[in-house]
């Protein structure tokens, strides 16, 4: 441990942003980063705990506490205090594969376990970590060399999301020759069009599969497997397969009204935004799908705060998010005890930009559609929303939210995003393979393992565990892979 009190001699800083009026003019990241000095600074906050639960990586209470990569947390900040940074890397690589998209996106678990956080702000590691990776590739650290040898054994990965990737690196570390396709017209998955490009720049997934192509990783774009490329002649093709696909089943309002012009779901409505962005090289914003127009955003998660700040930036006259349950608590409750994940109030980027435009935050709580209302032409001119109640299921025993009757009032929308999360894997996916699905719709695999109900069939991130994070999906990827090298070679050194 190199800096001993550093936790009680330097309070948490995060690197700077650009202020709201400027960067909601633009698509690009605005997090910018701390000076060496200030990093170091940081990176010495850590405690060195006895017992580091940062990189824990387990469930309590149903909810992941640490890092599911299980990333050497303590090490990696030492080393970075000592201003060590390639061993820092060299440290981190051992466990992720991913660092530069994780850095940006995930919510840091490894932080909401960090034992500085039970009494004071947890120590900065999510960007110290995004500090390690973006000085690998400055200093061209970061390579992925092709393998010496070849073991004569081809692996078919689909879908290039998180999992996907992370599952083709290993395998093609180890030898096997690895193609992995993708039936959008780019690779990344939602890396590509479920995340937007000021929170994950584009490039980047590019600098990255550059360099997995250089290594001998095949990547076809285009092709839906199970629609364009039949799963029997895949299998045929490969030893072994790896569904990756995601769980791209969104969960729909089902009210009158629905069949409205101008009603989105909210990945669709990103990626739409993205694919305008980078075919026209971010010269023509899509500003035509939300100018001057009344969003209504359902859904308080990740990918309605993301439809909040893409609509801000495509210039809507008003954006209103709904969330179905009720405000959190600004601190802990005594039900919600560290290090579980803290289930407090969080002011995400997109709420903060709607603050600043619109003068107030643009959520509404316990608050859900009851119906869409059509003008001419049947285009969506408003929304009937109601107030929830919380109530207990008799049955279940459950807590459930029920529409409270004498509630309803009317807004206008013009424009409605659905943001509801998603089922799970699209239907076709399994009846192609001919693989079993659990009671959530999710591919079907063996008790803590990655084999589907097929031999040689094996499935990785979402459309295993359902809709997650992107910190999950590289975790799943890399098991799965591990999983496969043994079954194909008898062991694994992965």
């Amino acid at each position: 441990m190199g800096k001993v009190t550093g936790f009680l001699e330097y309070t948490r800083e995060d690197g700077p942003v650009r202020p709201q009026e400027e960067r909601v003019r633009d698509f690009q990241e605005f997090h910018d980063a701390l000076p060496e000095a200030a990093r170091r600074e940081q990176a010495a906050r850590c405690m060195d705990c006895g017992v580091p639960f940062c990189q824990a990586g387990v469930m309590i209470a149903g909810m992941a506490s640490g890092c599911p990569l299980h990333n050497l947390v303590p090490e990696i900040n030492d080393l970075v205090y000592r201003g060590r940074m390639e061993e820092a890397y060299r440290r981190l690589s051992i466990t992720h594969s991913f660092p530069e998209f994780t850095s940006r996106v995930c919510p840091a678990l490894c932080e909401a376990a960090c034992t500085c956080g039970l009494h004071t702000q947890p120590v900065a590691t999510k960007e110290n970590e995004k500090a390690v990776i973006e000085y690998a590739f400055r200093n061209g650290l970061v390579t992925e060399p092709a393998p010496l040898v070849r073991t004569g054994k081809k692996v078919a990965v689909v879908g290039s999301g998180p999992a996907g990737l992370a599952a083709a690196q290993l395998l093609n570390r180890r030898g096997h020759e690895v193609t992995v396709y993708e039936r959008k017209d780019r690779i990344g998955g939602l890396l590509r069009y479920g995340i937007p490009n000021m929170k994950l720049d584009k490039t980047l997934i590019d600098r990255r599969v550059a360099l997995m192509e250089q290594a001998g990783i095949r990547f076809v774009t285009g092709t839906d497997v199970g629609k364009d490329l039949p799963a029997e002649e895949l299998t045929e093709m490969y030893d072994s397969v790896i569904l990756a696909c995601g769980a791209s089943r969104p969960r729909d309002i089902d009210v009158p009204g629905r069949d409205a012009k101008g009603i989105y779901f909210a990945v669709d409505f990103l990626g739409e935004v993205t694919k305008k962005l980078l075919d026209s090289q971010f010269q023509e914003p899509p500003l035509d799908l939300v100018k001057d127009k009344d969003v209504l955003v359902i859904g308080g998660g990740d990918t309605g705060n993301d439809c909040v700040g893409t609509c801000i930036r495509l210039e809507a006259r008003s954006v209103t998010q709904l969330e179905m349950m009720p405000k959190p608590s600004e601190e802990r409750l005594p039900s919600n005890p560290w290090p579980e994940w803290p289930r407090i109030l969080k002011v995400d980027y997109g709420q903060e930009e709607a603050i600043w435009k619109y003068g107030e935050d643009p959520r509404i709580y316990q608050t859900t559609v009851k119906e869409f209302l059509k003008g001419k032409k049947g285009r969506l001119k408003g929304a009937v929303l109601v107030s929830l109640k919380p109530e207990k299921d008799e049955k279940t025993e459950r807590i459930r939210m029920v529409p409270e009757e004498g509630t309803e009032r009317t807004v206008a929308a013009q424009v409605v995003l659905i943001a509801a999360g998603f089922l799970g894997s699209e239907p076709y996916i399994a009846d192609s393979f001919g693989i079993e699905t659990d009671e959530r719709t999710n591919l079907k695999t063996a008790p803590d393992g990655h084999a589907a109900t097929r031999e040689r069939i094996y499935a990785a991130g979402d459309v295993r565990r359902g809709q997650s994070l992107v910190v999950w999906a590289i975790s799943e990827g890399r098991a799965a892979a591990r999983e496969v090298d043994e079954a194909l070679m008898g062991y694994t050194n992965l």
